[in-house]
C-alpha cells in the first residue's frame, strides 16, 4: 500500500504534488519521492522520511517544470533503501526521458525481471515499480510499440495489482490493473491542469472542477491538447472488479470517495452491523483511533449509547500497522496512545478496532485501557479474522504472523486479555459495500483473485 501523486501542466507543478503527497503520508511513511519535468529533463528528488522533512521549501523551489509524479512507499517488495524508493526514473540515449510511481505489487515479478534481463535490461532496485517502467520502456524504444501498446501489453502478461503514473517529456499516463485492486482516481483543476491519485483527499486541496475513477485496464493519454482514453480487452470484458475491501476497514482516509462509496460512509455501515449482532450493552463505546473512529461511532449510534475518545492518540507517531519491523511497531504503541485520565475507571468498555492483523498492538492497548480503571474491555472488530496472506500490497507476507490463522477467537481473547471478543463474518461486512461481489476478501478467506 503506497501513495502517488500526479501534476500535468501546472507551472508549479512539484508544490501540487507536496501537498497531494501531505494528503496521502497515511498511505506510506517509509520513504517519499518526487520526479519534475520540465520538458527537458526530468529532476528527481527521493529519500527515506516522511514528506515535510524530505520536501522542504528551498527543496521544492528547486524541482521546476510542469509534469511531476510523486510517491510515498509502504514497503512491500525490496528492503527499506532509498533506490526501493519511488519515483524510478529512465533516461535514453535517444532523448526520451520517463517516471513512474505505482501502487501495489507484482506477483511474477521475479518471472517479468528475468525475462527482462535476458534482453539486456539492468535493474538498480527490487521495487515493483521499476519492473513496470523498465517493461514500457523497453518495448517502446526496442520494439518500436506506442506507450499505449506497452501499457496493453503489459497488463496481458504482468500479473498484480498497479495503479500508476508514468510521465514522458510531455505527456502524462494513468492506468490500472485489469481488476482496479487498488485506487486511483484523476481529475481538472479549476486553472486547466491536470491530477491523478491514489485517493480522492489528495485531490480535493487542489480545488478540482471535476474527479473520476480511473476505471479497470483503463489507460488515459493526457497531452496539452486533450485527453485520450485507450480501451482494452479487459475493460471490453463485462468481468467483476477486485477491490482491496481493506482500502475501506483501515488503509484510506475517512473523507476519500473510493470506488464509488464515501469511506467515512462504508466505515459507520460496519459499525453499525457490529452493532445489529451484537447482545452485549457496555457503559461506553470507544475507538482505537483513528481508523476506528467512524466505525466506533457507527456502533454507538445503532445501540444508542454514549461515544466517547477515551484513548488520545499522538498523531507525531506513524501508523502502527505499517512500520516495516516489529520492534518498531511495539515501542510505538506506547509512544501513540494514551488513556484520558480518570475517564475508564470503573466502566464497561466496547473498543472498537477495525481489524485485529498480529495482535501486538491491541494486546497493549487493553493493558493501557485495563490500567486505567476499566471494569470490563469487550473487543468488538470491524472485519472478519485475517487468516492469509495478502499479494497486492499489504505487508503480511507470511500466514504465521497472522494470530488468526494460528488461533480461535477463544485463544485470541485470552491473548488480548479481553472480556469478550467478536468479528464481523463476511457475509455481514459484504452487507456494508454496495457490489460486494466486487471486492477482493482473499485476507479473509483465501480466495486470492489473480494467482
Amino acid at each position: 500500500m503506497c501513495g502517488i501523486i500526479g501534476i500535468y501542466n501546472h507551472p508549479r507543478a512539484a508544490d501540487l504534488a507536496v501537498l497531494g503527497l501531505f494528503a496521502e503520508q497515511h498511505r506510506g511513511q517509509e520513504s517519499c519521492g518526487i520526479a519534475v519535468n520540465n520538458s527537458k529533463i526530468i529532476k528527481l528528488r527521493k529519500k527515506i522520511g516522511l514528506v515535510k522533512d524530505v520536501f522542504p521549501e528551498d527543496k521544492i523551489s528547486a524541482l521546476h517544470g510542469k509534469i511531476a509524479i510523486g510517491h510515498v512507499r509502504y514497503p512491500t517488495r525490496g528492503i527499506s533503501a532509498v533506490e526501493n524508493s519511488q519515483p524510478h526514473i529512465v533516461e535514453t540515449l535517444s532523448g526520451p526521458s520517463y517516471a513512474l510511481a505505482s501502487n501495489g505489487d507484482i506477483l511474477n515479478y521475479k518471472q517479468i525481471r528475468a525475462e527482462l534481463e535476458q534482453n539486456g535490461v539492468y535493474f538498480a532496485s527490487f521495487n515493483d515499480g521499476e519492473l513496470l517502467l523498465k517493461f514500457i520502456v523497453f518495448h517502446v524504444e526496442k520494439n518500436g510499440l506506442s506507450i499505449p501498446e506497452a501499457i496493453k501489453l503489459l497488463m496481458k502478461n504482468v500479473k498484480g495489482a498497479y495503479s500508476t503514473v508514468l510521465s514522458t517529456k510531455t505527456k502524462m499516463y494513468l492506468f490500472r490493473d485489469p481488476l482496479a485492486i487498488r485506487p486511483m482516481c484523476y481529475g481538472k483543476t479549476k486553472d486547466g491542469s491536470y491530477a491523478v491519485a491514489s485517493e480522492s483527499c489528495a485531490l480535493d486541496i487542489l480545488y478540482m472542477e471535476w474527479i473520476k475513477e480511473v476505471q479497470a485496464a483503463q489507460i488515459i493519454e493526457i497531452d496539452e491538447d486533450k485527453v485520450s482514453v485507450f480501451s482494452t480487452k479487459e475493460t471490453q470484458k463485462n468481468i467483476f472488479t477486485k477491490h482491496c475491501i481493506f482500502e475501506h476497514i483501515y488503509f484510506s482516509r475517512p473523507d476519500s470517495f473510493i470506488f464509488g462509496e464515501n469511506v467515512f460512509h462504508v466505515r459507520k455501515k460496519i459499525g453499525k452491523i457490529l452493532a445489529q449482532n451484537d447482545d452485549f450493552d457496555p457503559d461506553i463505546v470507544v475507538p482505537v483511533p483513528d481508523s476506528a473512529n467512524f466505525i466506533a461511532l457507527g456502533y454507538a449510534r445503532e445501540k444508542n449509547l454514549p461515544y466517547e475518545m477515551g484513548l488520545i492518540r499522538n498523531h507525531y507517531v506513524g501508523r502502527t500497522f505499517i512500520k516495516p519491523e516489529q520492534t518498531i511497531r511495539d515501542e510505538s504503541v506506547y509512544q501513540k496512545f494514551n488513556p484520558l485520565p480518570h475517564f475508564f475507571q470503573d466502566k464497561k468498555v466496547a473498543l472498537i478496532d477495525d481489524s485485529i492483523v498480529r495482535g501486538t498492538t491491541l494486546r497493549k492497548i487493553v493493558k493501557l485501557v485495563r490500567h486505567a480503571g476499566a471494569k470490563e474491555i469487550h473487543l468488538r472488530i470491524g472485519s472478519p479474522p485475517v487468516k492469509h496472506s495478502c499479494y497486492y500490497g499489504i505487508d503480511t507476507p507470511t500466514r504465521q504472523e497472522l494470530i488468526a490463522n494460528e488461533k480461535d477467537s477463544n485463544t485470541i481473547c485470552k491473548y488480548l486479555k479481553a472480556d469478550s471478543l467478536k468479528y464481523l463474518t463476511i457475509k455481514q461486512l459484504q452487507q456494508a459495500v454496495q457490489d460486494p461481489q466486487n471486492y477482493c476478501y482473499a485476507c479473509f478467506n483465501g480466495e486470492y483473485p489473480i494467482k
